[in-house]
């Protein structure tokens, strides 16, 4: 459940750490750590996504035990510096800071980076709280919650609920934003400076309190978040061009770098070049669960693009050698998103939930950064049997509908 500001805070008690299982399987299977880092905020190449410490996508009998500090202590001695968390994650904060601060004598908190979010609190406009006294709060909570005095970045988290939306389409190929049709989405020379409504002004109200926090040392890098990558641009770029405020420094999109959307790799560069962008993150290489035999009831994605992935994950299913059965499209999505960053040079936020997500998803990261899988035949072949179904449905690089308010 996510917990509003005004709300009492949740407990989540850990035992003392000697009583605390560390056994071989918390122990990383090779001394080789993931060193790989991206851009000058130093981010590890794999971002800890803590999102799975909450009701969307475990139990709470899986997150209010031992589990989540095992995991995150396994992620740390494998070299994955970085956590991911949200208000929004529901106790996330709580239990991720809790692990973190048993774990100071191991692992102290210079030797990882904390990113959050705030002004996202639940999925109705009222859950939304974008003013300058609501973000000072949310930052000040994240810090209690994660029981640290700084925050490495700080993102406003779901722009595009918020934001006046300028797209010419609410769903599809979104890569003519680039070139053809960037007068539509609001990406013309000329259209820079332009806030289109009042939540457009609302978000550079928090990013502005949010400079004022990094100017006070309280946060390092300055963010936003969410799903559609020309809006996120036209934001970014918006923030560069409007009075006192200075570039972001982090921009992070989710579902845009995987087997059947790979379009943060476009835009990247116009986050950088026109927006001044320090650094573009992508979260969600299984895209939310939709690479998975059984996506969250959730999902947000059109059925076409659901009945399209279910045929992907029956096909691999169909492999030789295929022994675990569906098991083998979330190892290719991952293996994958890993490959396509490494060569972007973008760092990815990967969901964790248990010691042998961690232990997998290192060794698919060594893998990739050996640079075998890109040169193996068959590997590639299932790549392409992947994608080009997607492609032959129209679906490839297609993002769907922009997400929205719950009534109520």
């Amino acid at each position: 459940m996510v917990e509003r500001l005004d709300a009492p805070q949740p407990v989540y008690p850990l035992p003392p750490l000697e009583n605390i299982p560390d056994e071989a399987e918390d122990k990383p299977l090779t001394d080789k750590l993931i060193i790989t880092s991206f851009g000058e905020y130093g981010l590890p190449a794999v971002i800890f996504g803590a999102a799975t410490f909450s009701a969307f996508y475990n139990t709470d009998d899986q997150v209010s035990g031992v589990t989540p500090l095992r995991t995150t202590r396994l992620a740390l001695r494998y070299g994955i510096r970085a956590f991911d968390t949200s208000p929004y994650y529901g106790p996330s904060e709580i239990i991720l800071g809790n692990a973190l601060k048993t774990l100071e004598n191991e692992f102290p908190r210079s030797s990882y980076q904390l990113l959050t979010k705030c002004g996202r609190y639940g999925n109705t406009r009222a859950d939304f709280d974008l003013t300058p006294e609501g973000i000072r709060a949310s930052v000040q909570r994240s810090l209690t919650r994660l029981h640290t005095d700084y925050l490495d970045t700080v993102y406003v988290h779901d722009v595009e609920f918020i934001a006046y939306n300028k797209a010419p389409k609410t769903q599809g190929n979104h890569l003519s934003a680039l070139d053809t049709e960037k007068e539509a989405y609001g990406l013309a020379e000329g259209q820079e400076a332009i806030a289109y409504g009042d939540g457009d002004t609302e978000i550079l109200g928090a990013i502005s309190e949010l400079m004022k926090l990094k100017d006070e040392g309280i946060i390092r890098r300055v963010g936003i978040s969410g799903y559609p990558l020309p809006t996120l641009l036209r934001l970014a770029i918006l923030v560069l061009h409007s009075g006192p405020c200075k570039p972001l420094d982090v921009v992070m999109s989710y579902c845009h770098l995987n087997l059947q959307n790979r379009t943060v790799e476009n835009f990247k560069a116009a986050f950088l070049e026109r927006a001044k962008v320090k650094q573009v993150i992508s979260a969600s290489p299984f895209s939310m669960g939709l690479l998975a035999p059984q996506p969250p009831a959730w999902h947000p994605a059109p059925e076409d693009v659901k009945k399209a992935a279910k045929e992907a994950v029956e096909r691999c299913a169909e492999w030789p050698g295929n022994e675990e059965g569906y098991s083998a499209l979330p190892t290719l999505a991952l293996e994958y998103a890993f490959e396509r960053a490494r060569r972007a040079k973008i760092p990815t936020v990967v969901g964790l939930s248990s010691l042998k997500d961690v232990h997998e998803s290192a060794q698919m990261w060594y893998e990739v950064e050996e640079g075998a899988l890109g040169k193996e035949a068959d590997w590639n072949e299932r790549v392409n049997a992947v994608t080009d179904l997607f492609r032959d449905r129209g679906l490839l690089d297609y993002s769907w509908e922009n997400p929205a308010f719950s009534s109520g």
